[in-house]
């Protein structure tokens, strides 16, 4: 019987914090930081938002970022 998977061993993750921004919106600010550090992290398992704010210039809001905890498996 084959072992699925999951159940063949051990992981090892890393959880690294990544902050993205965006001209239009919080979700594009978050999105565009996951993919961006998909180019050059592999096996990317699960992204949380772990904080929003807003530059504000001038009284205007000019950009949103968004600082997102992003976790990825260790190669073996």
């Amino acid at each position: 019987m084959a072992k699925s998977k999951r159940a063949s061993g051990n992981s090892v993750y890393r959880v690294t914090e990544i902050i993205g921004t965006s001209e239009k919106s919080w979700e594009d600010a978050a999105k565009s930081a996951v993919e961006t550090a998909a180019r050059t992290l592999r096996d990317l398992r699960v992204a949380e938002v772990s904080k929003l704010d807003m530059v504000v210039e001038d009284g205007k809001v000019t950009a949103y970022r968004a600082r997102v905890s992003l976790s990825f498996k260790y190669a073996g």
